[in-house]
């Protein structure tokens, strides 16, 4: 495939300099790409462009259109961002409820065609509405998960803000509940990337101690891997919400006892494969993480065939 052009990026406003990442040519090449290509899907069923920012005050001169967008009001009002009815149905009824002290950004949710968070709706919101379909799926990704499929949540933590689990705003975009035979539950928290890059952050200073805790009792880490972990690093986002994952194992009361932690990403994210790897190499058992490709998943044949076919054209650039 012939690289995306400067000229052809601007004539679709899609030129952000957001996308330009220093000395990573290949993740620039991607997030160009998937920028653009988010803007042809948009022009080709019709939808009008959005604007950065996302919800414009009334004369504001420094309004200006973004491609890979659509309007807010005519985002929320046909739900264009989903790409079946079950994944507009599952969006629709996550945003009409609120999780005690939770943070989700509605606008990037309805208007933001590369918005992960609407990524994991399109992805598995039709699972969501058939958890038959959704047992199956799980079984065929993971042989070892024991029980069945009982829930599938979108934008989900088992407590924001909570210090009986990890204290923070991580959640994760989408999870599996499975009621195990021996009257226990086991989960498949998921973390979809989509066009997001590898950023350096720090972890919360107050909750340093709480996470080194959840760390130490999983077992998984390396020596001196939560240390590192600890510090600011790229790893950062990835380690938390793995923690979460564990915390829920640990909690005392709600009887979790199986998990797994999934990054599902574009084969093509060099960043988020650089992420992956490396994280591995904190881990000494790998058995609560692993990995898909976008394009994995939609070869398993865990999803609709007809999803299947939209989620193709709608995430994977086609040749040009």
């Amino acid at each position: 495939m012939a690289p995306v052009t400067k000229e052809q990026l601007e004539a679709a406003f899609c030129w952000e300099a957001d996308d330009q990442i220093p000395r990573r040519p290949e993740m620039t090449a991607f997030r160009r790409e998937a920028r653009y290509h988010q803007a042809q899907w948009r022009e080709a069923n019709h939808h009008p462009i959005g604007s950065q920012p996302i919800s414009p005050k009334a004369g504001d001169s420094n309004v200006r259109p973004v491609g890979s967008r659509l309007p807010l009001d005519y985002a929320r009002d046909t739900g264009a961002n989903f790409l079946t009815p079950a994944a507009l149905d599952a969006a629709r009824a996550r945003t009409a409820y609120i999780e005690p002290r939770q943070s989700f950004d509605h606008q990037r949710l309805w208007a933001d065609l590369l918005s992960s968070s609407a990524a994991a709706f399109n992805l598995f919101g039709d699972l969501a509405a058939d958890l038959a379909r959704a047992d199956r799926a799980v079984h065929r990704w993971f042989p070892d998960a024991a029980g069945r499929v009982t829930g599938v949540r979108f934008a989900h933590s088992p407590g924001w803000f909570d210090p009986a689990y990890l204290n923070s705003l991580r959640s994760f975009d989408a999870v599996f509940t499975l009621d195990l035979d021996d009257g226990t539950r086991g989960i498949v928290a998921v973390n979809v990337k989509y066009h997001e890059r590898n950023k350096s952050e720090i972890p919360r200073t107050e909750n340093l101690s709480l996470y080194g805790a959840v760390g130490k009792r999983s077992q998984a880490f390396a020596p001196g891997a939560i240390a590192t972990l600890k510090g600011r690093s790229d790893l950062c986002v990835l380690w938390l919400e793995h923690l979460l994952m564990f915390s829920m194992l640990q909690h005392p009361t709600d009887k979790w006892t199986w998990g797994r932690y999934l990054v599902v990403h574009p084969a093509a994210n060099s960043d988020i494969v650089d992420l992956c790897s490396r994280y591995r190499n904190m881990l000494v058992d790998e058995t609560t993480f692993t990995t898909m490709t976008l394009e994995q998943l939609l070869d398993s044949g865990g999803l609709p065939r007809a999803a299947v076919t939209a989620l193709r054209a709608r995430y994977v650039p086609s040749q040009r």
